[in-house]
C-alpha cells in the first residue's frame, strides 16, 4: 500500500508511561488535534486482552479523524482490529513475511539503521522506513544512533518515505534539516508534554519549516 509523503509529518508513537493515568485514546485524540498525521501503537507490557481493547479504542479515534494507524509489533492484533498495518523492527518479522500475513493492502514500515537494511526492506515489500535513533533517547535505551550522514544516504538510497525517530525534540529538530526525510517519529516530545496538542502543534510547524515542503 503507497503510503502518502504527507501522512508521515508528524508520527506519533504512543507511551502510556508519561501519562500518568489519562487515557490513551484521549492523549492521541489531542496529538492528532495539534497535527499529528500518523499513530503507532506501542506495548510491550499489556496482555493480548488488554492490547487488543487499547487498540480498539485508538482505531476509533484514528478512524475519526481520517489518520493512519498501525501496530507495533503485532500482527495479530492489526488483524484482530483491522488495523492499516504494522511496523516491525530487525528482530522482529521480516517486512515479506508481514505483507503475507497482513495482504496487500495495509502499511509496513520497518526500522533500519543502515543503507543495506533500508534497501532489503524496500525489496521486502515495506511502504516507508523509520531510521534512529538519530539523537539518543531515553525511550528506547538499547538503540543506538546513526549518523546524519547515514540518514541522508538511506532517504537517497530509497524510493519510499522516511522517518527519523529517536530523541527528536522542538530543541533539536532543526539539525535534521536537509537530511531528506519525509517526517519525524516521537514519543516523549508529544506524550510527556503537559499539553499534548500544543507540543505537537509545535512540532508539526518545526518539521514543515525544515522540510519546505508544500503541505
Amino acid at each position: 500500500m503507497n503510503v502518502k509523503n504527507e501522512s508521515m509529518l508528524v508520527y506519533a508513537v504512543t507511551d502510556r508511561a508519561w501519562l500518568n493515568g489519562k487515557a490513551l485514546e484521549e492523549a492521541v485524540e489531542k496529538a492528532i488535534q495539534g497535527g499529528a498525521t500518523f499513530i503507532q501503537l506501542r506495548e510491550k507490557q499489556l496482555s493480548y486482552e488488554a492490547f487488543l481493547d487499547q487498540a480498539w479504542k485508538i482505531k476509533k479515534v484514528t478512524e475519526q479523524y481520517h489518520v493512519p494507524f498501525v501496530i507495533n509489533d503485532n500482527v495479530e492484533i492489526a488483524l484482530a482490529v483491522d488495523a492499516d498495518g504494522v511496523h516491525v523492527g530487525q528482530k522482529d518479522m521480516q517486512a515479506g513475511m508481514v505483507r503475507q500475513k497482513l495482504g496487500e493492502n495495509k502499511i509496513i514500515g520497518v526500522s533500519v539503521q543502515t543503507v543495506e537494511q533500508a534497501l532489503s526492506a524496500e525489496k521486502n515489500g515495506a511502504d516507508y522506513l523509520g531510521v534512529g535513533a538519530v539523537f539518543s533517547t531515553s525511550t528506547k535505551l538499547d538503540a543506538s544512533e546513526v549518523s546524519f550522514e547515514t540518514l541522508q544516504n538511506i532517504c537517497r538510497a530509497v524510493s519510499i518515505p522516511v522517518v527519523a525517530i529517536g530523541g527528536i525534540g522542538t530543541s533539536n529538530i532543526a539539525k535534521l534539516k536537509n537530511s531528506g526525510i519525509d517526517g519525524v517519529a516521537v514519543v516523549s516530545a508529544i506524550f510527556a508534554q503537559k499539553d499534548i496538542q500544543k507540543a505537537t502543534q509545535e512540532l508539526a510547524a518545526l518539521c514543515k519549516e525544515i522540510l519546505k515542503k508544500p503541505f
